[in-house]
């Protein structure tokens, strides 16, 4: 049985700090943390103590608690905040100044570290300093005092507090200006980006001059996958503005998204010319050389953004996402210092440990390397919230609602058009490898992982119908001509992602638990399913620290129930679609590569043609992890590489199931 949780009572202890019975609330609260509290609790607690041990004038003990609490939440900007104050009564000005900075870029709203800053960079007779931190101090001093309160809570990660701030004051003051730029935030934080979309349109129509909020709306766009109305965003901005240098980065990503490689990569190169400090423009340049299969100049961008910034995770994260870089020692031990460094973000270490993990892979050391993946995986999976029951339960809502009952009824619904095919699966399953023998036909165009259908589900599933119902349930309700027009939205909306080809590819992993969505709206696309071994295929996904989404991949025993949720569910659309989906094992591709290529151009309706089995010479942008992989021929290494991680997978293993294992016992 779980040890229960201690309730902690916060609010007693936060009003005897209040009250200044400093000493009474530092025996309660380390009373407390001798017992099992959540994560949030402990975090609150540790923060307590430090304030109390401030005020009793026990710094050298305060300070041991900031450590302690950054070790466990390295991104808490108070606890930063609380440094500086310490340093300060120290009289160690630089330190606090350090500790002051690190808690405003965490957290931009705390007005009192930037006051303290000012006072620091006055002393210091820093005027480019002092200009800047003023303006800020301006800036958040004209926001109304709730907004700057909601803007708080935002950045300290309370988003439903932050939330109902926000409303309660948009209630009072409608089309504010700051008021619609931050309920978009919290919204986009919140993943409902319908919402964020929403807003965010409102404001830039309210206010046509406001950078701030077409620059919000130009990068959410970009967040999103419409690249094409964040591409005309950041030519607005440009036009207002042509020394704007973040719509100049916001336009090269836009250009990059939408496979404009050459126009995006120059965007950036000029961008660096006059900024060559910015890693985060490294980045961006190394994803678009790799999108690109400029393997080495990817590399050399890569390194460059972690040379300007030696706490830059991510870019060892990319070198190791190339899939076929191999670290120096130097390297591996610039990444071990990110785990040590205070100024290090927790994202950072996330990345560092993901990184380290192939390190220790590539070098054959496979404990270290799971213990790597390990970290890298708890740390990502206990910030996110995600929940297998949750999706369970909209797999089960799928299969109650798509009803072969609900087909028939809407025969002949739908947009008739046959350009779609559409890859789906679980991440890590081979879809890239589908998509580029598809792409590399003269009739196919590929794009990339698009979000459109993922975009039409979310906001079915937040407009309730006239009897009260959402999607999926909500699907009966509607008029046979919606789904036409929803069909054919799609297609208006996929326009930019194509090169002309009578045919394109939308390969989105996640569309698997729309497959009767796509087929009642698009009832002649082709739906192709990209499945691989169940213990290769979680393994593979664990071991992949992704971009957005895919929250269930960080947690052995979580991946583990998705990957049955989703056998179920693809079951369920064999079963009333029969014949539509076409199952591609990728076992079989790696064994049979010219056979799976006939069925699978014989499936879309399409001519053999030689250069599908030379997919790896096929030049196009790549945007997923497999990009460098499938530029290579066919190679069977990959196929059972779990195996040597095997001894730590009992968790992956009793969540698949013998049953679902044994299934695919032939394909190993």
């Amino acid at each position: 049985m779980p040890e229960t949780i201690s309730a902690v009572p916060l609010a007693e202890i936060q009003s005897q700090i209040q009250q200044g019975q400093f000493d009474a609330a530092l025996a309660s609260i380390d009373h407390h943390l001798t017992g099992n509290v959540g994560r949030d609790d402990k975090v609150e607690l540790c923060y307590m103590r430090i304030v109390c041990q401030r005020y009793l004038k026990q710094y050298g003990q305060a300070l041991e608690s900031a450590t302690q609490l950054l070790s466990l939440r390295p991104d808490y900007a108070r606890a930063w905040q609380e440094r500086g104050y310490l340093y300060q009564a120290q009289k160690q000005p630089y330190e606090a100044a350090k500790a002051f900075y690190q808690a405003t870029r965490l957290n931009p709203a705390l007005l009192a570290s930037w006051q303290s800053l000012l006072a620091l960079y006055q002393a210091q007779g820093n005027e480019q300093a002092v200009k800047l931190t003023q303006a800020r101090i301006e800036r958040l001093k004209r926001l109304p005092k709730p907004i700057l309160a909601a803007t708080d809570l935002m950045n300290e990660g309370k988003l439903l507090q932050a939330e109902k701030l926000c409303r309660q004051f948009l209630r009072q003051h409608k089309h504010h200006h700051d008021g619609l730029c931050l309920l978009a935030d919290i919204a986009q934080q919140m993943k409902v980006y319908d919402d964020a979309e929403f807003l965010l349109e409102s404001a830039v129509e309210i206010y046509p001059d406001s950078a701030q909020a077409r620059e919000q709306y130009a990068s959410l766009l970009i967040k999103i996958g419409k690249y094409y109305r964040a591409k005309q965003q950041t030519e607005k901005l440009i036009n207002m503005d042509p020394n704007n240098e973040r719509a100049s980065s916001l336009q090269a990503t836009s250009h990059i998204g939408l496979g404009e490689l050459d126009e995006g990569i120059k965007g950036l190169k000029y961008l660096l010319s006059k900024t060559p400090e910015k890693y985060g423009l490294w980045l961006e340049l190394g994803h678009a050389y790799k999108t690109q299969g400029q393997r080495q100049q990817a590399i050399n961008a890569y390194r460059n953004a972690y040379l300007k910034n030696a706490n830059c995770g991510d870019a060892f994260w990319s070198l190791a996402n190339t899939k076929t870089y191999q670290f120096t020692e130097d390297e591996i031990e610039r990444m071990r210092e990110v785990f040590s460094s205070e100024n290090a973000a927790e994202n950072d270490k996330i990345h560092a440990h993901f990184a380290l993990g192939k390190a220790f892979e590539d070098r054959q050391n496979y404990a270290d390397s799971f213990e790597q993946y390990r970290l890298g995986n708890d740390l990502k999976f206990g910030s996110n919230g995600y929940s297998a029951q949750f999706t369970e339960d909209r797999v089960e809502k799928q299969i109650q609602s798509l009803t072969p009952e609900l087909f028939e009824q809407f025969a002949g619904a739908g947009c008739d058009s046959t350009d779609p095919i559409f890859i789906v699966g679980l991440p890590r399953s081979g879809s890239t490898l589908l998509e580029q023998i598809l792409a590399s036909h003269s009739q196919v165009d590929g794009t990339m992982e698009l979000h459109n259908i993922l975009g039409l589900a979310r906001r079915l599933s937040v407009n309730p119908t006239r009897n009260g119902q959402v999607y999926p349930k909500s699907l009966a309700d509607l008029k046979p001509e919606l789904m036409r027009r929803f069909g054919e939205q799609y297609l208006e909306e996929t326009k930019a992602y194509r090169q002309g080809a009578p045919f394109f590819i939308d390969k989105m992993p996640n569309n698997f638990m729309h497959v009767g969505l796509i087929k009642l709206i698009l009832p002649n696309a082709k739906i192709i399913d990209a499945r691989r071994h169940p213990m290769a295929c979680c393994f593979s996904g664990f071991k992949q620290l992704f971009g957005e989404g895919q929250d269930f991949s960080y947690d052995l025993e979580a991946i583990g129930r998705y990957y049955r949720d989703y056998v179920r569910l693809m079951d369920h659309w064999d079963e009333v679609l029969p014949g539509a989906v076409l199952r591609v094992q990728h076992e079989d591709v790696v064994n049979d590569l010219e056979g799976q290529v006939k069925r699978l151009l014989d499936f879309c309706g399409l001519p053999f043609e030689s250069q599908c089995l030379d997919f790896y010479k096929t030049e196009r942008a790549i945007q997923t992890p497999s990009a460098e992989q499938v530029r290579q021929p066919i190679y069977r290494s990959g196929l059972a590489q779990w195996k040597h991680f095997e001894p730590y997978l009992e968790p992956l293993k009793r969540a698949l199931g013998d049953d679902l294992l044994n299934e695919y016992e032939r394909f190993l």
